[in-house]
């Protein structure tokens, strides 16, 4: 065993005895058999960061132990295999590709691109208005799609559309420039998001700086903060809680929109959460929720999640989680996702993963288990690389009550779930 792992176990001796708490007492505080905790506290059993933030809570340690197992990176983004078709050329930029799209994606993007780029050239000002009214509707469904579909069905429109504005835009009067600019800058950071669930950090990073040089073209430079709230995303998933808080307090740096601080408020707090400091992240949930008071209600162009009733709630039951508090987290998501529009299957797959890995966190087992067999076939379906985190996190979670019939009987169908996405 590691000196990491022996200065943990005597570390958690330490502080269980001095609150008097048995190993029997903890293991039923923390859902963790006997036998594991007296093994980690020995040192001859490698403590998990889940333990660890779980033993911080129950026993007041204030973040000590979690400080002693810091969080695993997680796994590289997938790589670009080759013989993939790529999109739109290969003469431009990185993000004028996007890779895993057969010939039926080529076609699929011939269908549902509704106006080719040189309709526009020379046109006059109201004939560009008239494809922005098009184009404007058809973000909208473009966002509703999804939350529905799988990412390879939306990205290859996506893609397409985001060039033909980019095309529009170089050609277009200086009346409807930059009006142009901002939504080819808005289908641009959805299609990083979309990228994002697909796996692919790289093309979805590129995707959401070709964003904001489309923002800032246009004038509209809070875009750039955005993106740094989209980076602290990805740091978040790669469980580096230190740069994901660093990322965000970036972003809310100088006078933006309350919604962009907002955001970026959440994403510190989740940072926090990881890092296991409680104080830090109840308060900047106190902030964002401040943000969220004074924000537009146009949701027209609004950046982030649309489709959760509050926000910050939400997130306030992500982050007791990951703080080692699922008791606290579970009324609160389970409050929550009732409020998430049915319509809105990747929100309600990303939650209701992270409600059940509450519940299972907890020892609710058979609840966690009849709440991931409810969902599973929408997991499946959208094929999302955030949620098959949460997801795999629920299936280690689970192992420690490998006995429990509710698991062996969910065993085999969440490995297929899981294995589905390798």
């Amino acid at each position: 065993m590691s000196e990491q792992g022996r200065l943990f176990g005597t570390e958690l001796r330490r502080v269980r005895i001095s609150a008097g708490i048995s190993l029997d007492k903890l293991s039923e505080l923390v859902h963790y058999s006997k036998g594991y905790l007296s093994k980690v506290e020995t040192g001859h059993k490698r403590p998990s960061p889940e333990l660890a933030r779980v033993c911080d809570s129950k026993l007041g340690a204030g973040g000590t132990l979690s400080e002693l197992v810091p969080l695993p990176p997680s796994g590289a983004p997938r790589s670009e295999e080759d013989g993939e078709v790529w999109l739109m050329g290969s003469d431009r930029d990185d993000t004028s590709r996007w890779p895993t799209v057969n010939r039926r994606g080529l076609l699929t993007v011939g269908a549902m691109s509704a106006v080719s780029p040189a309709t526009f050239l020379g046109s006059a000002s109201a004939m560009e208005e008239r494809s922005l009214e098009t184009f404007w509707s058809m973000f909208g469904q473009f966002r509703e799609l999804g939350q529905t579909a799988n990412h390879a069905v939306v990205l290859p429109a996506l893609v397409a559309h985001t060039h033909t504005l980019g095309e529009l835009a170089d050609n277009a009067t200086a009346r409807n420039r930059d009006e142009i600019l901002v939504l080819g800058s808005r289908y641009a950071e959805y299609t990083g998001w979309m990228a994002q669930e697909a796996g692919e950090e790289r093309t979805a990073l590129r995707w959401t700086e070709r964003a904001a040089d489309m923002a800032e073209a246009a004038g509209e430079h809070d875009l750039v903060n955005y993106t740094r709230v989209r980076r602290a995303l990805f740091a978040l998933y790669r469980n580096d809680a230190r740069r994901t808080v660093e990322l965000a307090q970036q972003a809310r740096d100088g006078r933006i929109p309350p919604r962009i601080r907002a955001l970026a408020l959440q994403r510190e707090a989740q940072g926090h959460a990881l890092a296991g400091d409680y104080d830090s992240c109840m308060r900047v949930l106190d902030h964002a929720r401040e943000a969220y008071e004074v924000a537009s209600s146009d949701t027209a162009l609004a950046l982030g999640s649309t489709n959760l009733a509050d926000p910050v709630a939400m997130v306030t039951g992500w982050c007791l989680h990951d703080l080692g508090r699922p008791g606290e987290a579970i009324p609160v998501l389970d409050r929550e996702i009732q409020r998430v529009p049915v319509r809105a299957s990747r929100s309600r797959a990303r939650y209701g993963v992270r409600r059940a890995l509450a519940h299972a966190a907890e020892g609710n087992v058979e609840h966690a288990c009849a709440l991931t067999e409810r969902i599973l076939d929408t997991v499946d379906a959208i094929e999302s690389a955030t949620v098959t985190t949460d997801l795999r996190r629920l299936r280690h979670t689970l192992v420690r009550f490998r006995d429990n019939p509710a698991v062996k009987e969910l065993t085999p169908r969440l490995t297929q779930s899981l294995r589905a996405r390798l």
